[in-house]
């Protein structure tokens, strides 16, 4: 049996609400929140980027797992936001929690479905007995160019996932991938926003790769969706995961818990594992749990996990999700975010 035994996320305090965003623009508050489902999104402080937020995530992770940072034998971090675009974020991560430096370390890029790259290939190491436990994490600070749509819902945040064979928490049952070359999403070399194709990235990538994983699996497993006790999909937006939920035939309650991680505005490579770990956050022994991630470009990863008995004894180890999006939010108006995501850059005088 191999699973995750230690898990974590990490969510900034700073947030901007949807209506800021749009009043700046010349929109309609209320019409932005019912289109997007959303309500505010999480903004990265002056000194937080994708690494530091690694950081923290696993620091939970490790806390539920009970390990030694030393046992680990690998450490994946996957984002569209890498602080450098020559250097791996993994090796300051592996340093500032005392892993290595006997250790497998790479950063992956794929969007969005980055995070669950770096799970799948963190547990294969495990379920081949490469080593006793592996790192995947998710984390971004990603960025919408101002008036842009994405402004609404690029955010930042992260997730962590220690893998291993003893004390499995969740044990992963089964994983599908489903991926196709469907240009929705990009951002070229020396660009600072990424551009999308509009509706485009709705059907024909996000329902076209994420109902395709969900599919696979499901066949794959034998499984139906009234089997499973959580759900989660990847949170471009408010409506696309309810949409897709609902077009496999989940429930609202089975997609509940997930999917009020989204609502605060959290879309970003860690999304679909950050609703993860809400999930597990309150899931039970027994509780068969569906997450299915999406990456613009374009592929979804789907996982099916059981929660086992040791899921109760860590979950109070660490943070929670639901306590750590309420608490000590600092909001900022749109001169604060313009100015914390450095949207506006000024030249020193000569």
């Amino acid at each position: 049996m191999a699973g995750i035994v230690g898990y974590g996320a990490y969510v900034p305090c700073h947030r901007i609400r949807a209506e800021d965003i749009a009043q700046q623009w010349g929109g309609d508050p209320q019409a932005v929140k019912r289109g997007l489902l959303l309500e505010e999104k999480t903004v990265p402080a002056l000194d937080e980027d994708t690494i530091t937020i690694s950081v923290q995530a696993a620091r939970y992770a490790l806390q539920r797992a009970g390990i030694a940072p030393g046992d680990i034998g690998a450490v994946y971090i996957g984002s569209e936001s890498h602080p450098y675009a020559v250097k791996p974020s993994g090796t300051t991560v592996v340093d500032a929690l005392g892993i290595g430096p006997e250790v497998h370390v790479a950063d992956y890029e794929f969007a969005c479905k980055a995070g669950s790259e770096a799970m799948f290939v963190a547990w294969s190491h495990v379920q081949a007995g490469h080593m006793d436990y592996a790192l995947g994490i998710g984390a971004d600070t990603s960025q919408g160019a101002p008036g842009d749509a994405l402004e609404y819902t690029a955010s930042a945040g992260g997730a962590a996932f220690i893998m291993g064979r003893d004390n499995v928490a969740a044990e992963v049952l089964e994983t599908y991938s489903y991926t196709s070359d469907t240009p929705d999403f990009w951002r070229r070399e020396y660009e600072y926003y990424p551009q999308h194709a509009g509706r485009f990235t709705g059907e024909p990538a996000y329902f076209r790769h994420v109902l395709g994983a969900a599919r696979g699996i499901l066949e794959k497993s034998g499984r139906k969706p009234g089997d499973f006790a959580h759900a989660v999909f990847h949170m471009p937006n408010g409506k696309f995961p309810l949409r897709a939920g609902k077009m496999l035939g989940f429930s609202s309650e089975q997609l509940e818990e997930g999917w009020l991680v989204n609502i605060m505005g959290n879309t970003y490579s860690g999304s679909s594992p950050t609703g993860l770990a809400a999930i597990l956050d309150v899931a039970q022994p027994g509780d068969l749990v569906f997450m299915v991630s999406f990456g613009s470009g374009a592929g979804s990863d789907a996982f099916i996990f059981q929660a086992t008995d040791r899921l109760p004894e860590i979950q109070g180890k660490a943070p929670l999700i639901r306590a750590m999006l309420g608490r000590n939010k600092r909001y900022l108006d749109y001169g604060q975010y313009a100015k914390y995501r450095r949207k506006i850059i000024f030249n020193s005088p000569i």
